[in-house]
């Protein structure tokens, strides 16, 4: 296990696949630090998820282990992407997920950003 409590990097899930482009995606937006793209199965009118390029786990690994230029390029692609694709009027939801508690799929970092209608509660309150 890594200093996270996440698996070591996994060079054949399926984003690593795709930032090596054995995998196709419907991208929205590239540069140096990060890659946007349409999430296949989308829960928004809008849902793009983006990627760094960099072998990172999660978001406890990315701002453990990525440089300053990373995760400064990182953040501004996905202030980017929500701009270009007219989010930020209407606003937008930024979330990612961490470990099996919370919802992570894919061994990559990532972060899924939903727009295009009301998005409602963060997360559904506890019965």
């Amino acid at each position: 296990m890594s200093v996270t409590g996440l698996p070591p990097y996994d060079d054949a899930n399926i984003f690593a696949r795709i930032l090596r482009g054995e995998i196709p995606c419907k991208r929205v937006h590239e540069d140096a630090h990060a890659l946007a793209f349409h999430d296949i199965n989308p829960q928004a009118p809008v849902h793009v998820l983006v990627i760094p390029k960099g072998r990172y786990v999660s978001v406890a690994d990315f701002s453990a282990h990525a440089s300053e230029a990373e995760i400064t390029g990182f953040w501004r692609a996905v202030a980017k992407v929500a701009k270009d694709l007219g989010l930020e009027a209407g606003g937008y939801r930024v979330l990612t997920n961490m470990g099996a508690d919370g919802g992570q799929e894919v061994p990559h970092f990532h972060v899924h950003v939903f727009g295009g209608r009301r998005i409602g509660r963060m997360v559904p309150k506890a019965d």
